[in-house]
């Protein structure tokens, strides 16, 4: 019987904090631009929501990929609806920010902090889920090999029937 030695490479505290710190002034310049954004309440809320669209849009997409990059494991409807979402939140947040009649100096402020917030978002998720992969790895289960939820719990359940017999 042949011994295996598994080495699970996690990333440093360092980068960790970096990362969180990152994604947190990303969420405060962002914020800052929006609370003091000149303009009508109107263009406020739409960029509000945009960002917030943006951000959930980007964790998903994330997510998604991530899922995705050993085996296909979702379907093609999914991955059209988490591509589309991202691609929509991305180009209506551009449009709102494009047709906005305001200073050129806070249309940059607001791309480039909201181009951040995207990129840190990213960032972290990629951050979160090896952490969740490096964890599952000294437990020793392989993360290639996990089932979906609807196959887990299905699975459980028929092991639950057969041990009850």
């Amino acid at each position: 019987m042949e011994n295996t030695v598994r080495i699970v490479q996690r990333d440093t505290g360092a980068w960790r904090a970096q990362v969180w710190v990152s994604f947190g002034i990303a969420v405060l310049v962002c914020g800052i631009g929006l609370a003091w954004l000149p303009g009508g309440d109107l263009d406020r809320a739409f960029m509000v929501m945009g960002y917030f669209f943006c951000l959930s849009a980007a964790f998903v997409l994330s997510k998604y990929v991530r899922d995705n990059a050993i085996a296909p494991s979702d379907t093609p409807m999914w991955a059209m609806l988490v591509w589309g979402g991202f691609a929509l939140s991305m180009a209506l947040t551009g449009w709102g920010l494009w047709r906005m009649e305001i200073n050129p100096t806070w249309k940059s402020y607001l791309l480039v902090s909201w181009l951040y917030l995207i990129s840190s978002a990213f960032t972290l998720a990629k951050t979160l889920r090896d952490a969740y992969e490096a964890d599952r790895l000294e437990r020793g289960q392989d993360p290639s090999l996990a089932q979906p939820a609807n196959e887990a719990a299905s699975t459980q359940a028929a092991m639950h029937a057969t041990a009850s017999h």
